[in-house]
């Protein structure tokens, strides 16, 4: 930890939240040469658990622009392949071949949000950059002698000017509440989403014991109440664990399922029994501690509860991504006009948040920070060479518009996926007398089998079409 009294009077950048994509916009900076920014957090220490679970093609690729891939890779599971099916046996295996001839990362990497955060923050040490703790923002206001600096004041009453500040702080943000950034539901105005079977969820990373399970890869298991997914953790997990002082023996799993609401609310951090009343409703026959259902006639029981939470499914975006803070129009050369004031921009889940459907939030927030690195670097330059000109605001907006509506399309992507899995036990209709789950799981089936209907999955999931 850094001590927050360190932090320096001004900065041109200030990062707040130093969350994946936090670390991402600091790297990209970084690896562009520019030094002249703080970075800072909240909390005294980063997360140790788990939470986002996998980084796609698009994100490891944009990783690989700023030398940070590499290492990541070296420390998750490649998975080719996740099957899913009902409890009884698999209708679908969705197979990433298909995405060979597009990327050199033709895969979906399994790796824990803590490790890739250690590993990201390895890489700004090795800059010689640091995270500033704990340091809570209190208040953004326009600084008094120049209408171009934020002044950012934190708890501990230390305020830093700053000609850029970057809200990477969460889906509770600060920055954006303070900004006046809206952020609701892109199709509603609300934030949430329509009820299904996975409107509240619960995640947890768990060990087995019982029986041999070593062949259990990648799933989703259907059923008319819910969805149920199970992945087996990269043994890095328990490594970094062990480092914490927290010692595992065997195979973490992820596992995560939709809770009816007719089971009331989840309790805050589901209980060892809690969880396997929902893997012995809702998982794989495999997983089952009834030995008389288990198809292998064992008994496979929660050994170990090593974290777990819960969740209520729901969707928002912030109105934009880029704003000056309480300032002036002024016309620009070309008759459009700019704000004059502070720059504050958004990224991450400060921006934009949705259901963890398909794994797709880290992956947009992280590729939000690598390009605002970029579009920062023009825009510093460009209003070097031109300090009185408001030509160069373009930049800037172009990112802005540009992360809005890759985001959009995440959300809606998430959406669909969300209301497949979570898909209802009831009649089509009185003429159709026949269950949407089955209807469902027929098309899955078949799906499958097509070649085209394949690479169309692989393409969606990889992120390769919506960088």
């Amino acid at each position: 930890m850094t001590d927050a009294t360190s932090i320096p009077s001004s900065t041109t950048v200030l990062i707040v939240g130093a969350g994946p994509s936090g670390l991402a916009a600091a790297l990209s900076l970084l690896h562009r040469g520019f030094k002249d920014f703080v970075i800072v957090d909240a909390v005294e220490q980063g997360e140790n658990t788990s939470r986002a679970l996998v980084i796609h093609a698009a994100t490891l690729e944009t990783l690989d622009t700023i030398d940070c891939a590499e290492e990541i890779v070296a420390n998750g599971t490649k998975s080719r392949s996740m099957d899913i099916g009902n409890r009884s046996s698999k209708l679908v295996s969705t197979d990433l071949s298909s995405l060979d001839k597009y990327t050199r990362h033709p895969y979906s990497l399994v790796i824990p949000q803590n490790i890739t955060e250690y590993i990201l923050h390895e890489k700004l040490k090795g800059y010689g950059a640091k995270v500033h703790r704990p340091c809570k923002v209190a208040s953004l206001k326009r600084n008094e002698n120049d209408a171009n600096l934020t002044d950012v004041t934190f708890e501990d009453g230390k305020t830093i000017a700053a000609k850029y500040v970057i809200g990477a702080d969460g889906a509770r943000s600060v920055v954006r509440r303070m900004a006046g950034i809206s952020f609701t539901d892109p199709k509603t105005g609300e934030e949430g989403d329509r009820v299904n079977n996975l409107t509240q969820m619960t995640l947890a990373d768990i060990v087995y014991e019982g029986g041999d399970i070593s062949g259990l890869g990648f799933s989703g298991t259907m059923s008319p109440a819910s969805f149920f997914l199970s992945m087996p953790m990269p043994k890095s997990f328990n490594e970094l664990l062990a480092k914490d002082g927290h010692k595992v023996e065997g195979q973490i799993y992820r596992i995560g399922a939709g809770v009816p609401l007719a089971d009331g609310e989840i309790p805050h951090s589901p209980s060892k029994e809690y969880l396997q009343n929902l893997v012995d409703r809702f998982g794989p026959t495999v997983l089952s501690s009834d030995a008389s259902v288990n198809p292998n006639s064992t008994s496979i029981r929660i050994k170990e509860v090593i974290w777990s939470t819960r969740f209520r499914t729901h969707s928002a975006i912030a109105d934009k991504v880029f704003t000056r803070l309480g300032g002036d129009e002024l016309q620009g050369a070309d008759n459009s006009t700019t704000k004059h004031g502070g720059i504050i921009l958004l990224v991450g889940d400060a921006a934009h948040i949705h259901a963890p459907a398909g794994g797709q939030g880290m992956n947009l927030g992280i590729r939000d920070g690598v390009f605002l690195g970029d579009a920062l670097i023009k825009h510093i330059n460009a209003t070097a060479s031109q300090p009185s000109s408001v030509d160069a605001e373009y930049i800037l907006r172009e990112f802005a518009e540009e992360r809005h509506q890759r985001a959009l399309e995440v959300i809606a992507f998430t959406k669909n996926l969300l209301s497949l899995m979570g898909t209802k036990d009831e009649k089509i209709s009185w003429l159709f007398p026949i269950s949407a789950t089955t209807v469902r799981d027929w098309v899955l089936w078949l799906g499958g089998k097509l070649g085209f209907v394949q690479a169309r999955m692989a393409w969606s999931i990889s992120g390769l079409g919506r960088r």
